[in-house]
């Protein structure tokens, strides 16, 4: 008879998330099954919930993985069933084409996505391409770690390849559960840091976990805060709404850059603005699985963690909407 388990699936675009119960899946060639311990809920669960990107439903979302290895499928040689691992966004690429020729496996022409391209996390057991797994260090319980798979490999990878160096002015702006973490790798990495955030509830804990200037935007504009500040290096944005993203402009020094990490609404700004200071807008995202473990274990070293609240697996869909909860990442465990 073969093995069952506990899911929570998209089923119909737009609506709630189901329990289901489905066979436990074997993992193919090439690709391990790992028993999960943990699963962060992410603001990019609403693709599989939606069926974006061409996502197929029925669809198990989940894409901030953290569990063991729990079989190994044909020709893996990278893995060991008992491993410590997490999966990310990232869900392998096809190694062959041009950009992952290059080493740029995130921009592959075939790369997979989590919990979107195939099942993820919202359950007990799920399978990866070898390529897409990470190592994960000791140190990191599994609840912790879930959320360094996306919300931390996304700030981590974008602050460490901006252009400022150890003791440069850089902004977060917003601080929820994303922003928590950048604040947090900003300070590691030996950055003076300014959170930026709605309102002065959150000034207490930004400061605490290693901000150096609070601005509260709904008192001042935070462009001409941090102009007054001498200009930003970088500001990484975590709100991503056109209207905010173009006002942080003026906040940056010359040769200063805009990380956007999302959004839909266009951003304003004029080929004059950018040229004279000679100033960037650069999109990041995520990172592969190498990255995934560098985030990993550079938040073992400098004791970085997400502020969490979790939820049995059964509560998935209250838990997703909970998303917008202060300084929360949400995180399911299945087992």
């Amino acid at each position: 008879m073969t093995a069952s388990m506990r899911v929570v699936q998209a089923q119909v675009a737009g609506k709630p998330f189901v329990l289901a119960d489905v066979p436990v899946p074997d993992p193919g060639p090439g690709k391990v099954r790992v028993k999960v311990h943990a699963c962060g809920v992410c603001a990019g669960d609403e693709i599989p919930r939606n069926g974006f990107l061409g996502t197929q439903l029925p669809r198990v979302p989940g894409h901030e993985i953290a569990g063991v290895v729990d079989a190994l499928g044909d020709g893996v040689d990278m893995w060991n069933v008992g491993d410590r691992v997490g999966v990310g966004w990232f869900g392998g690429s096809d190694l062959t084409c041009d950009y992952c020729r290059r080493g740029d496996f995130l921009n592959c022409v075939d790369r997979k996505i989590v919990g979107s391209t195939y099942d993820g996390g919202y359950a007990q057991y799920m399978v990866a391409p070898q390529d897409a797994v990470a190592r994960m260090p000791e140190g990191l319980d599994f609840p912790e770690a879930a959320p360094m798979m996306c919300a931390g490999v996304t700030a981590f990878n974008a602050l460490r390849r901006s252009h400022a160096g150890p003791g440069d002015l850089i902004a977060i702006h917003g601080f929820g559960g994303l922003g928590h973490l950048a604040v947090q790798f900003a300070r590691a990495m030996g950055f003076r840091t300014v959170a930026i955030s709605r309102g002065r509830v959150k000034q207490e804990l930004a400061r605490r976990l290693g901000a150096d200037e609070f601005v509260d935007s709904t008192a001042t504009d935070p462009g001409d805060a941090l102009h007054a500040m001498g200009g930003a290096v970088a500001i990484l944005d975590t709100v991503s709404l056109g209207g905010l993203q173009s006002a942080l402009v003026n906040g940056l020094k010359p040769n200063g850059q805009l990380l956007v990490l999302e959004g839909l609404d266009p951003i304003h700004v004029t080929g004059h603005n950018l040229v004279q200071p000679q100033l960037s807008i650069s999109g990041r995202y995520a990172g592969h699985a190498r990255d995934s473990e560098e985030t990993l274990n550079f938040a073992v070293l400098r004791n970085i963690r997400p502020i969490i609240e979790t939820y049995p697996l059964d509560r998935a869909e209250e838990a997703f909407e909970n998303l917008s909860q202060a300084n929360l990442r949400s995180v399911l465990l299945p087992q």
